[in-house]
């Protein structure tokens, strides 16, 4: 792997380290402010939604003014909006606020995902965003224990500490990378002798629309959407459906450490991108998420969870880092960022949806009627990937890259 990717690997986990204040925003209103619960929902509901336009803007952000000051720019805004928070006098200083973080919040992962594009080679992208996804789950590790710990004294720290990370991350990535190159308007005045060739003139940026009329680009944010608001079901639902069954809430929090554990010790022993496609590695990623998903419908006490949440975190291990893949290989060199910023999306519009869908179904069905509706919907994402999202993707490009 480039230098570049290591140096993004350790500023993800270091901002991962903080970013566990949001799961506390709806705490902080209720509690410190006295706000109702309805209340509360509405503005954590809100930052979900100011999330869909920040990774549409860091795309565009990216492609025209350079990857370094797009992911800089986006973790000082996010530092600032935090201190915000935490400072807040009142719900209402907060609401502003919480939109105003959900609006730059995502203005970091389009640059950072197009930097992988950019310089490593294709046959090993899918690593890549892979070694993303480990780096956030050893960072998430460590935001447990500070959470715990913090969140026994005051909640405003919670904030506090997310903004220092996220200014020590800015800073990491201001030193480490290399200076963004010039914008094509400058490198096309630059001076050139009379013996030189006149220099080609750099790709036509294309319209914003023009990414969303991408039929293949369509069809990955479909399935990626579905696939976020199953991953972020795990997260929400989880310590509802636990103390539906009288377990403890907190137990979700020992689930999310045993799948980190299994997402960083099974790392070395994923297949080499090479020897299995894209769209194989989905097919059985898809097909591990469902029986894990099914075991979760299952289990009546905590070894059972524990056990069901090893199946799943291997079938998302083996998945993570392939549909960004995919979405790079189809993505003009000029616009890759822009294309996987609309991808991103899919985790905007799983935030907003996650929390009705998962309340609105154990409410009627308990926890074995989510765990199993979410099964079937990773099964069936498991049998479109090959018979329907892959003769979708008729790009030649896509044929080198599985």
């Amino acid at each position: 792997m480039p230098r570049t990717v290591w140096w993004l690997l350790l500023a993800r986990a270091i901002n991962r380290l903080g970013a566990f204040s949001l799961g506390f925003l709806t705490v902080l209103m209720t509690t410190d402010f006295g706000a109702d619960p309805a209340t509360a929902g509405l503005i954590t509901a809100a930052f979900g939604v100011a999330t869909i336009p920040s990774r549409l803007v860091g795309g565009v952000l990216a492609d025209r003014f350079g990857r370094r000051r797009t992911i800089v720019t986006g973790l000082t805004a996010c530092a600032v909006a935090q201190a915000g928070i935490a400072f807040a006098g009142s719900v209402a200083l907060v609401a502003v606020f919480a939109v105003l973080l959900g609006l730059v919040f995502e203005l970091y992962e389009p640059p950072s995902q197009a930097i992988i594009a950019d310089t490593v080679r294709p046959a090993r992208q899918a690593q890549a965003y892979s070694l993303f996804n480990t780096a956030m789950a050893v960072g998430g590790l460590g935001a447990g224990l500070i959470a715990a710990a913090l969140g026994r004294w005051d909640l405003r720290w919670l904030f506090i500490v997310d903004a220092a990370t996220c200014l020590a991350c800015a800073t990491l990535i201001l030193a480490a990378l290399p200076k963004d190159p010039h914008t094509p308007r400058r490198q096309a005045t630059t001076t050139t002798s009379v013996a030189s060739p006149r220099p080609s003139p750099a790709p036509a940026t294309p319209p914003a629309s023009a990414v969303w009329r991408d039929r293949s680009l369509l069809v990955l944010l479909l399935s990626g959407t579905l696939f976020a608001l199953i991953a972020m079901q795990v997260i929400i639902a989880m310590p509802l459906a636990l103390v539906a069954r009288g377990l403890a809430a907190a137990d979700a929090g020992l689930l999310t450490a045993v799948s980190a554990v299994v997402m960083v010790a099974c790392q070395p022993l994923l297949p080499k991108p090479a020897s299995l496609s894209h769209h194989t590695a989905m097919t059985l990623g898809y097909a591990l998420l469902a029986t894990g998903l099914a075991g979760y419908a299952v289990a009546a006490d905590l070894p059972g969870h524990l056990a069901a949440t090893v199946v799943l975190s291997g079938g998302e291990l083996l998945m993570f880092g392939r549909s960004y893949a995919l979405v790079a290989a189809i993505a003009p060199e000029h616009a890759r960022a822009r294309y996987l910023s609309v991808f991103g999306t899919s985790w905007g519009f799983a935030t907003v949806l996650a929390p009705l869908c998962g309340t609105w179904l154990i409410e009627r069905t308990g926890p074995a009627g989510l765990w199993g509706t979410l099964a079937l919907t990773a099964l069936l994402l498991a049998v479109a990937q090959p018979l329907v999202v892959r003769p979708l993707l008729d790009r030649p490009a896509l044929t080198t890259t599985g």
